[in-house]
């Protein structure tokens, strides 16, 4: 690698790094200052303070790494092309590709950090940050969604509950229904069912099962019954950011599992999923348009290149929000929805870089 790439390299992490460390304290501080009046209210221990800060530190840094690669990219290009370096490289001998390779270089370094980020440091972290969250701030509420559950559990049981106090592990109007080759077969009512952990049993208050005959009905009904189910409390109502805390192959798993059981949640958990992948490709695209953008000399220096900059990152995260509520909202496609961003700015990526050549 010769000087100019050392040269460009060094610059790119370091702005990067530089950038993460410089807006990292300012999110915890903003942060904190918000909730700081609840955190007291609750006498929230010290350590579980600084264990969240810490998932927090982790959380906004994954969310945020590819507006903070593309704003620290535009800076140090802006500085080589207002110090005429940039000129100077070209008129060298050097072709515009060629100065655009240690930028791909540090980009796919950048890449692989957000990888590992996204497959292991963000889940633990997202899982911390939110359970810290709807247990201090939220007081678990919108953590589940617990009213009208109706769920496939497996192959052949679909349940039912009206509602579900999470706290205290208690469903109400509870209906199974078992099937066979697309036969019901037995169907189970009860008032109430209870989970109970110590046991990992399931009580029923009013319990009445109706087995069906080729002719007639067998009726059982009992007051109260403790039994066994292939399911338990987390199966029945998984928290909305579930998704969040996996690992891939684990992500991957619980997908295949709430597609099978009809959640209405499956489009939230496949955004997760793709943006696994979205987000270390969003680092190549960001860069080539960072660079096309701020690597001409302009007449109003830095300061127009980071308005533009700042203009494109905007509308950036726009499309990414609009589409991924679209998403969790509706049937459009989280595949869709994920990469849509990446493809349209991908086009624009290249048509600036074309511009920047000539």
């Amino acid at each position: 690698m010769k000087i100019l790439d050392w040269y460009i390299l060094k610059r790119y992490l370091f702005t990067f790094f530089m950038m993460l460390l410089l807006f990292i304290p300012i999110g915890i501080t903003v942060h904190l200052a918000e909730k700081i009046g609840k955190i007291l209210d609750n006498e929230v221990p010290l350590h579980e303070v600084l264990i969240y800060l810490l998932d927090f530190t982790i959380y906004f840094a994954h969310l945020l790494f590819p507006l903070f690669l593309f704003l620290s990219v535009i800076w140090f290009t802006s500085k080589l092309a207002n110090n005429t370096e940039i000129i100077a490289f070209l008129s060298s001998g050097v072709s515009y590709s060629r100065f655009l390779r240690p930028y791909m270089i540090g980009a796919s370094i950048v890449a692989v950090l957000a990888i590992i980020m996204g497959l292991f440091l963000a889940p633990k972290a997202s899982e911390g940050f939110n359970d810290f969250s709807y247990k201090y701030f939220k007081k678990g509420r919108g953590a589940v969604e617990n009213t009208n559950v109706y769920r496939q559990i497996n192959d052949n049981d679909i349940i039912y509950v009206s509602s579900f106090d999470v706290k205290n592990s208690v469903g109400n109007n509870f209906t199974l229904e078992h099937f066979e080759e697309n036969k019901l077969i037995y169907k189970i009512n009860a008032s109430s069912i209870r989970y109970i952990e110590k046991d990992t049993t399931y009580r029923l208050t009013n319990y009445v099962k109706r087995d069906i005959g080729e002719t007639d009905d067998v009726l059982e009904i009992v007051r109260r019954k403790d039994t066994l189910f292939g399911f338990d409390v987390d199966d029945l109502i998984p928290v909305i950011y579930a998704a969040e805390t996996k690992m891939y192959g684990d992500l991957k798993n619980f997908i295949a599992k709430e597609e099978a059981r009809g959640s209405s949640n499956v489009g939230r958990f496949k955004l997760v999923l793709y943006r696994k992948w979205s987000l270390p490709v969003s680092v190549f695209i960001l860069t080539i348009i960072a660079v096309a953008v701020s690597s001409m000399k302009r007449r109003g220096g830095m300061g127009v290149n980071l308005a533009v900059g700042i203009c494109i990152a905007m509308v950036f995260v726009f499309f990414d929000k609009i589409f991924g509520v679209m998403a969790e909202q509706s049937d459009f496609p989280p595949l869709v929805a994920v990469w849509f961003p990446n493809v349209i700015f991908g086009v624009l990526a290249i048509f600036l870089l074309i511009k920047a050549k000539r």
